[in-house]
């Protein structure tokens, strides 16, 4: 048997590029933004209620660990619902490029709230990323009517995504909880921060329609929220930040490979430079200064 080390990389690889595929089924299923986030996390709040219960995981017992959780949880919705409108306004590819901006809002709120310092790198990296998503905005801004509300709510996105990592970790500060607890009470938390705006934005595009919508949406629950989101907690903790840093850039560049060539969207030179440039400074923020030790 392989050791679960030498799995890890290529485990978190398919966890992001099958993370990537789930633009797929957003762009296609008939249903709203808001309303697609919120049966996204009502398939995945099942699977996990009865993988807790197979497995005998129970919920933690200490209230603020609960509520940090579901707080966790109703920032994931938001970030899910807008990450979806960005997807009907620019595409997969630049959507989920723009919510990989989370790690910038991790490192500002690092410094804020935690005393973390940025590194010199990190700072650097953020101007490249700002340089990086100007490239590509130019050009779309040009031909897409939309380009405005598609870049607002996919960098939004990825701040909702950031405030919802940061809230994982002050419940694991609270109490240490289990992976299928922590992520039903995610599941619950953002469903219930969804349910309005699904009816007031999304009334006439609320629920599938046919099998086959119901089908995907099933699909999106189980397979993109509990099954790749599996590999990819599970591959995390075994490997170190810069390579994690490095992989989890497979997930940008799955969806805009699939903006590309499977959906025809336009990207000029000008654009895939930006892109480059956006995705390297993503990596570069991910890294942690070293600590020398004398």
């Amino acid at each position: 048997m392989p050791e679960p080390n030498r799995l890890a990389a290529p485990m978190l690889i398919v966890g992001c590029v099958i993370f990537g595929l789930g633009s797929l089924i957003v762009k296609f299923v008939p249903v709203g933004a808001f309303a697609m986030a919120f049966w996204r996390l009502c398939v995945a709040a099942v699977i996990f209620w009865l993988l807790s219960r197979f497995f005998g995981q129970k919920l933690p017992h200490n209230k603020k660990a609960l509520l940090f959780a579901c707080l966790s949880g109703a920032f994931l919705g938001i970030d899910l619902g807008l990450w979806h409108e960005s997807i009907y306004a620019v595409g997969p590819g630049i959507s989920t490029l723009l919510n990989s901006l989370q790690i910038f809002f991790l490192t500002a709120a690092g410094f804020f709230f935690f005393g973390e310092r940025p590194s010199k790198l990190q700072l650097f990296s953020l101007l490249m990323a700002i340089f990086g998503i100007m490239l590509i905005a130019s050009p779309e801004f040009n031909h897409n009517t939309q380009a405005g509300w598609g870049f607002a709510s996919g960098i939004v996105s990825g701040s909702m995504l950031a405030l919802s990592m940061i809230f994982v970790r002050k419940t694991h500060q609270v109490q240490a909880v289990s992976l299928l607890p922590m992520m039903l009470m995610v599941s619950l938390g953002g469903m219930a921060v969804l349910w309005l705006p699904a009816f007031l934005f999304n009334g006439d595009a609320l629920y599938p329609t046919t099998f086959h919508d119901a089908a995907l949406i099933l699909i999106y629950g189980a397979v993109m929220q509990c099954f790749a989101w599996g590999l990819i907690a599970y591959a995390i903790p075994l490997l170190s930040l810069s390579v994690t840093g490095l992989l989890l850039l497979s997930e940008p560049v799955a969806a805009l490979l699939i903006d590309y060539f499977l959906l025809d969207k336009p990207i000029n030179g000008w654009q895939w430079c930006g892109v480059a440039l956006t995705l390297s400074a993503i990596y570069l923020g991910s890294l942690r200064p070293q600590k020398h030790h004398a």
